[in-house]
């Protein structure tokens, strides 16, 4: 299952107003003291991709990533965009991992 939030659609809606539309890759990025997180990056689907269409946008993920996420969630917040996964994606180490700064 794939699901791009109303919050998030308008601000895709806005973004892409004076634009063309494009491709849009979900991707792992890495993630400091949280460890991995999931990003979006403009991008065009290859061979090894998912194709997650969300009319009139077009996502795109890696085929054993979306295995590994299982339904995905595109939404908005105040730090922008967040994807978020059915499964966990592991890593970090909290902000014990990092020497304690991640609450400063």
């Amino acid at each position: 299952m794939f699901t791009v939030t109303k919050d998030a659609r308008k601000s895709l809606d806005a973004h892409f107003e004076d634009r063309e539309l494009a491709s849009i890759r979900i991707y792992l990025a890495p993630g400091g003291c949280s460890g991995p997180n999931l990003a979006l990056a403009m991008d065009e689907p290859n061979d090894d991709d998912t194709v997650l269409p969300a009319d009139p946008y077009t996502f795109c993920i890696n085929k054993e990533l979306l295995d590994k996420t299982g339904a995905l969630t595109v939404d908005i917040r105040y730090e922008g965009f967040v994807i978020e996964s059915a499964n966990p994606l592991g890593g970090g180490g909290g902000c014990s991992g990092c020497g304690g700064g991640c609450s400063s």
